[in-house]
C-alpha cells in the first residue's frame, strides 16, 4: 500500500516532494531488507552471508530463474525456496560453452522490451538518474543485497545518483568473477544505457564484493573497462585458474 501512494502522489508532486517520499519508502523498506534477507554475517575469511528471503523476495527470484532457464535450454532441480542458487546455477548453464560476448547477449534475452517511445517520452536528466539510485534499493535487494543511495561525482557535477552495494548477493553466491561481467554488469550497462536511455557505469570490486552504480555516467568500452584484467575470484569460485592472470570466462 505504501508503494501505490507513493506512486499516486508523485503524479501531482514536485521532484522535492517526490524524493521525500522516496526516502521514507526506501528507509523503511531498507531496514526490512537488513533484517530479513540478511540473516547472519559471518565473520569468518571466506565465509559466506546467509540471507532469509521474504514471499515477495521469492516471487522475483524464481521469476528470474525461470526466465533465464529459458534462454538456457535448462533449469536447476533447487525447490523454489532455494530459488536464489537455483538461478544462480541457471546462470553458470547459460554461460557454458559461450564466450563472453554470447554470453552477454544471452542474457540480454532475457530483459523485458523497451517501446521505441520510451527514450523520447522520458528522456535523460540528472533527476532521472537521482530518482533511480533512490528506487534501486527498494526494488533490487533481493538481487544484490544491502544497498544505499550515495552521492558520486560526474564531470566535475555531485549527483546522488549512486548506489553502493556493501557485498553483492549475486558475486558472492556465484563466486565467478566472468559471471558478475557477463551475466550483471555488462548486460544491465547496456540495457539501462542502450534501451532506456539512462546511462549506467557499475563498478564492482572484487576484493571485498561490493559494487558501486553510477547512474548518469556513460560506461566505458569493453576494450577500456578494467574489469577485463580480472583475475579469477579465487576464494570463492570452485572452477577458478589461479595461475591464469585474466578470468577465462571474460574472453
Amino acid at each position: 500500500m505504501a508503494g501505490l501512494a507513493v506512486t499516486s502522489t508523485s503524479l501531482r508532486s514536485s521532484p522535492c516532494s517526490l524524493y521525500s517520499e522516496l526516502e521514507t519508502l526506501r528507509r523503511r523498506r531498507l531496514g526490512c531488507v537488513r533484517c530479513a534477507q540478511v540473516q547472519t554475517e559471518s565473520s569468518v575469511p571466506g565465509e559466506k552471508r546467509k540471507y532469509k528471503d521474504s514471499f515477495t523476495d521469492l516471487v522475483f527470484i524464481n521469476g528470474c530463474r525461470e526466465a533465464f532457464g529459458k534462454v538456457a535450454g535448462w533449469q536447476s532441480p533447487r525447490s523454489w525456496e532455494e530459488g536464489y542458487e537455483g538461478m544462480v546455477e541457471v546462470s553458470h548453464a547459460l554461460a557454458r560453452n559461450r564466450n563472453a560476448a554470447e554470453q552477454q547477449a544471452a542474457v540480454l534475452k532475457g530483459f523485458p522490451k523497451v517501446p521505441n517511445w520510451f527514450r523520447k517520452l522520458f528522456p535523460y536528466s540528472d533527476w532521472g538518474a537521482e530518482l533511480n539510485a533512490r528506487i534501486t534499493p527498494l526494488f533490487f535487494s533481493w538481487l544484490v543485497g544491502p544497498c544505499e543511495p550515495v552521492e558520486v561525482t560526474i564531470n566535475g557535477k555531485t549527483l546522488k545518483s549512486g548506489v553502493q552495494i556493501e557485498k553483492c548477493r549475486y558475486l558472492e553466491t556465484s563466486g565467478c568473477t566472468g559471471l558478475c561481467v557477463n551475466s550483471c554488469k555488462m548486460p544491465t550497462q547496456y540495457f539501462f544505457t542502450t534501451e532506456l536511455g539512462m546511462p549506467l557505469t557499475m563498478e564492482p570490486n572484487f576484493e571485498d564484493m561490493s559494487c558501486l552504480m553510477i547512474f548518469g555516467q556513460t560506461p566505458p568500452s569493453a576494450e577500456d573497462d578494467v574489469v577485463f584484467k580480472q583475475k579469477c575470484c579465487t576464494s570463492y569460485c570452485p572452477t577458478s585458474s589461479p595461475a591464469s592472470e585474466v578470468c577465462p570466462k571474460l574472453r
